[in-house]
């Protein structure tokens, strides 16, 4: 007698099942298919755009390092639109650009005002900190959307299978109850194998979905602690070449602070004694000279 393989089994398994399934069963069945196509979508996005994301970000720190200064990409008007740090340091430079030169987009006369501009104070560079953090925070949020379908997927498949197969067992012992005088495994056969057809499905579309969820969370971890990096990098950069740093101390006094000055008395005359008033002409007159 010939064995049949085991893939073969499964697979007359599989068409027989799906031949005697009924139409919850099918319905089931389709809807986990239809999830299944939407989780390998967005796994399939995500890697493409966290690797797209990656080369742009080594395009842009290859650019930015060899720039004569932190401000002349965004002097320059250049763009790296799929880079991450392009979008934080962006978001740096147009706060920074507002604290130095009163304008947040560069112009004709940027140039000129950027190297006639001093530097800010810490107050004002916090603003640009937070700038940065912002961007942190958007870039953050744009790769972990629409990963609730990916978890969906990976958490829900496995349930709507099971509810497929215990409507199914349920149709067929209720089959079995109308046909008392049948052989009752012929009679369950059918919906039984066809009640295993949903489990099976939402297993298939939860194990793919657990190994890429864990693969793009490690991964998106990863790219936001490297922006959180490079956001703090960049701020010491902006820090060094921009932020006085001088304290409150080693500033040059106000001619108010100093107050009046206090210059002594006139020709070098001893104080007035109490009880005598001195004019100012006697003061002046020269001695032996007789009063008027």
């Amino acid at each position: 007698m010939p064995v049949s393989s085991p893939s073969l089994t499964l697979t007359n398994g599989l068409m027989y099942g799906f031949d005697h399934c009924s139409l919850a069963g099918l319905v089931i069945s389709g809807l986990l298919i239809a999830l299944s196509c939407c989780s390998w979508t967005v796994m399939g996005v995500k890697l493409f755009l966290l690797r797209r994301s990656r080369l742009a970000n080594r395009d842009f720190e290859y650019e930015f390092g060899g720039s004569p200064h932190p401000l002349a990409l965004f002097q320059s008007n250049e763009h790296f639109p799929r880079s991450p740090y392009f979008h934080v340091y962006y978001a740096a430079a147009r706060e920074l650009a507002f604290q130095l030169v009163g304008v947040d987009q560069p112009d004709k006369t940027f140039a000129t005002r950027l190297q006639g501009a001093g530097r800010i104070t810490g107050s004002q560079v916090a603003s640009v900190h937070r700038a940065m953090e912002r961007s942190v925070s958007e870039a953050a949020l744009k790769f972990e959307a629409n990963m609730s379908v990916v978890a969906m997927a990976l958490s829900g498949a496995p349930f709507i299978g099971l509810l497929g197969t215990l409507w199914g067992v349920m149709d067929s012992f209720a089959l079995l109850g109308q046909s008392p005088g049948s052989n009752s495994l012929q009679v369950m056969a059918p919906g039984i194998c066809a009640a295993m057809l949903p489990t099976i499905v939402g297993l298939l579309v939860a194990v793919p979905s657990m190994f890429g969820y864990n693969l793009l969370v490690s991964r998106i971890r990863s790219m936001v602690v490297h922006l959180d990096n490079y956001a703090s990098e960049l701020a010491s950069v902006l820090d060094r070449h921009y932020v006085d740093h001088r304290s409150p101390a080693d500033e040059l006094p106000s001619l108010g602070a100093l107050g009046s000055p206090n210059l002594p008395s006139f020709a070098g005359a001893a104080p007035n004694p109490p009880g005598r008033n001195i004019s100012l002409a006697s003061v002046a007159r020269p001695p032996g000279t007789p009063a008027s």
